[in-house]
């Protein structure tokens, strides 16, 4: 069930892009044969542009449905059983769980490819304070990540570290005081989306061991869903790169000499 969520959501995000790219196509060929000469071709140019349209549009409106884990096994699984949109990715270190533990606690922006360059899109090349988005350097990606916007939900030493936030709130919420962990998690009002994300590790045979990452998205209400469904599908090709980069950058840190 939640492997087949993932495929929807990147279904989602391909049927975006794939339009957008058709839609391009189908403007450019409009705008280089809209002379008497050509008439055939751009009718081809609009026929494009409409069809990739179409295709944006069904990537936006796609529903997102309800998952629930029915038997929690992590840190990740108690804080969110119910989501709408996840992404998960895994790789194996040549390393105890000690060392990648604290790799995940030191690991920087600067160590993790494309982070820079992808929050720097994300953001549309503002600089703002510094956050995850926005990451001073030499200080590790978790540290600036739960000084800012992000909660430490809960942290099992050499396991598992789970952070969350609030991606959206209603109207006229207040932002004033953090929240405490269990506040976090008994967030159900309208208006509101919560994304929880997740490094946990497991050991795989003799100093080997099994680092995931995986972000769950749960909208309190079908209006919240429907307009973060169309952010999640914009993004989520960026953010999956961005996973797995910090997975790599992760695992280099606790291969590395000692």
């Amino acid at each position: 069930m939640i492997r087949a969520l993932s495929h929807r959501e990147a279904l989602g995000s391909i049927l975006v892009y794939v339009g957008l790219i058709i839609s391009l196509s189908g403007a450019v060929c409009t705008a280089l044969f809209a002379t008497c000469q050509a008439v055939n071709r751009g009718l081809d140019g609009v026929l494009f542009l409409g069809v990739g349209l179409i295709l944006v549009m069904f990537g936006f409106v796609m529903p997102a449905i309800d998952t629930k884990i029915a038997v929690p096994k992590s840190r990740l699984d108690e804080f969110a059983p119910l989501f709408q949109f996840r992404e998960a990715h895994s790789t194996r270190v040549r390393a105890p769980r000690a060392r990648v533990y604290r790799a995940i606690k030191e690991v920087t922006a600067d160590e993790i490819t494309f982070f820079r360059l992808l929050t720097w899109l994300r953001r549309f090349g503002r600089r703002g304070p510094d956050s995850i988005m926005n990451p001073p350097e030499r200080v590790p990606v978790i540290e600036i990540a739960t000084r800012t916007s992000f909660l430490l939900l809960a942290e099992e030493v050499d396991s598992e570290i789970l952070v969350g936030t609030l991606v959206k709130r209603p109207s006229g919420a207040q932002r004033g005081g953090a929240l405490t962990p269990m506040q976090f998690g008994a967030i159900c009002a309208p208006g509101y989306a919560k994304a929880t994300m997740n490094f946990l590790m497991w050991d795989e045979g003799h100093e080997t061991t099994v680092l995931t990452t995986e972000t769950r998205v749960h909208a309190t209400d079908a209006s919240t869903r429907r307009r973060f469904a169309a952010y999640w599908r914009v993004i989520y090709p960026g953010s999956a790169v961005i996973r797995r980069m910090w997975l790599r950058a992760v695992k280099r840190r606790a291969e590395a000499p000692q």
